[in-house]
């Protein structure tokens, strides 16, 4: 970990990123990718240590409320996270000025700020997004091996559902021969149901390979599944956008269940709803300690 001093926090669009790197060692991830332009090792997490004066600067000056969202470069709740506290400290501004919030992460540690996120979802509208992979809880641990497994993270879900705090799940990558299968969509479909998702975003099945993360995929296949980088080599070349065999019959039985189940999918549908700011409190309700 080293850190760094920041010159500003939020995107034009209200996103934003903590940290920079990643402890979680998914063997997928595109934030590895050289355009990205990380000066250091992916490892060696890069704190913003001004970032919450600068968040406070920020949101003191916008008069516009608006969807604030945590970016895909890193997971704001990390294991780190626990330590500095962080995303915890953000969300607490975000609360006191008003703002919405969409979290983007793969950890249980999002539960630390449960009473943080219903205060916000009371006031505005708060909502938790959980990356989901690999129902086979022995495949996660190869393919996502520090972070909580699928099975935690549908608790997770359900949790926030049952707190009235709306979930959208991210079932995104599907590595081909790996886990592009029937199987492991229904078995996710199926956890997402029970947990009562509010919607589902799906890119497609697949995923996307570049200069930075291909090694990297590349280096765990042969550690993990040693006869698969000849046939991705075969199949895909050095194809950035990796379509699996399976792409448009899951994508149909994916589309087909949300539907049956009234889950909300698409990306068009899931970003408006994310974007879609909503203001709870009527001016009655509003005190002078507010204004």
């Amino acid at each position: 970990m080293h850190t760094v001093k920041a010159k500003g926090i939020l995107s034009a669009k209200g996103g934003f990123n903590l940290y920079r790197g990643c402890e979680h060692g998914c063997i997928y991830c595109d934030s590895r990718s050289l355009c990205y332009q990380m000066q250091h090792d992916f490892e060696d997490i890069e704190v913003k240590e001004n970032a919450i004066e600068l968040m406070e600067q920020t949101l003191r000056r916008r008069k516009k409320r608006c969807m604030l969202s945590t970016g895909a470069m890193s997971d704001p709740y990390m294991p780190l996270e626990k330590t500095l506290g962080y995303m915890q400290k953000v969300l607490v501004l975000i609360e006191r000025y008003g703002f919405g919030i969409n979290i983007l992460t793969k950890s249980s540690l999002v539960l630390r700020d449960l009473e943080l996120l219903k205060k916000i979802h009371k006031k505005t509208k708060c909502v938790v997004q959980m990356t989901l992979t690999t129902y086979d809880e022995k495949l996660c641990k190869i393919l996502e091996p520090n972070v909580a497994t699928t099975k935690e993270r549908l608790e997770v879900l359900k949790i926030l559902h049952d707190h009235h705090i709306p979930t959208i799940a991210w079932l995104c990558p599907f590595l081909p021969f790996i886990n592009d299968t029937e199987e492991n969509i229904m078995g996710l479909l199926n956890g997402c149901i029970n947990a009562g998702v509010h919607g589902i975003l799906c890119f497609g099945i697949g995923l996307t390979l570049r200069e930075g993360n291909r090694e990297y995929f590349y280096q765990q296949l042969d550690k993990h599944f040693p006869s698969l980088r000849q046939k991705y080599h075969q199949t895909y070349g050095n194809a950035y956008i990796i379509n699996s065999p399976t792409d448009q019959s899951l994508m149909h039985l994916l589309k087909t269940e949300c539907r049956k189940n009234n889950i909300l999918f698409g990306t068009t549908e899931i970003f408006q709803y994310l974007n879609t700011f909503e203001d709870k409190y009527s001016p009655a309700q509003i005190s002078f300690d507010e204004l």
